[in-house]
């Protein structure tokens, strides 16, 4: 047969491929199967073995078949994935998942907090205590950015990856780092606002120091990637 199927075991997963499939593109596989399937490696029961990740790599396959990548819509593993990619040295594979995490768009970051401070008042500004982190912008920029550490619980709409929200928020407090995913992502700061402090007249909740109360703030990042 000019074609024939090979079955390969990766990790403990098996695949059933045609050899043309695996060597489409220049690369570790099409190198691997370059002269035959004799020399390769085989397990117990005589399927082609790779020693990679078994899940990650039906992505691989699905790439080499059509020549594009199509990642499901909670997929959160894309820095593994091009790791395998580098792996097998699929440049085209690389190509896809950059072109893919690269979209353009804007992602507005917003914080609401207070100024603690310390004993004797005001000339003694000690650290600034957030509430929550919010993300708004397109769902699919949000997750690409914040990944594991957005929080998507208080949005029930369940739908295309192109739609917006305004109701994600991060699951942790740590401002700068957020600015950190955004800047790795390609993402740049285009503007900002801030509501300033207020005057202390809200009522007080429970614990909070009433000199800190004056010194509620609420700001907003606007970040894009073109």
């Amino acid at each position: 047969m000019d074609d024939p199927v090979v079955e390969l075991n990766v990790g403990g997963i098996i695949y059933a491929a045609r050899l043309s499939t695996v060597r489409k593109e220049p690369g570790k596989l099409a190198d691997m199967f370059s002269n035959g399937v004799d020399s390769i490696p085989k397990d117990s029961k005589g399927k082609i073995f790779i020693d990679r990740d078994g899940v990650l790599f039906r992505y691989v396959l699905d790439y080499l078949r059509n020549q594009n990548i199509v990642l499901p819509e909670n997929f959160h593993e894309k820095s593994r994935l091009k790791a395998e990619a580098e792996y097998f040295q699929l440049e085209g594979l690389l190509r896809s998942l950059d072109t893919e995490s690269r979209q353009a768009g804007y992602i507005t970051v917003g914080y609401r907090g207070t100024f603690a401070f310390g004993r004797d008042g005001l000339s003694d500004v000690k650290f600034r205590k957030l509430a929550r982190i919010t993300v708004c912008g397109r769902v699919a920029l949000c997750r690409e950015v914040f990944g594991d550490s957005l929080n998507e619980s208080r949005d029930p709409d369940r739908g295309p990856m192109d739609r917006y929200t305004g109701r994600f928020f991060l699951k942790h407090l740590f401002l700068e780092q957020a600015f950190d995913n955004l800047q790795d992502a390609g993402f740049k700061c285009v503007a900002s606002c801030g509501s300033g402090t207020s005057g202390g007249s809200a009522e007080l909740k429970p614990g909070m120091d009433p000199e800190e109360s004056r010194w509620n703030h609420y700001n907003e990042f606007v970040f894009m990637r073109e």
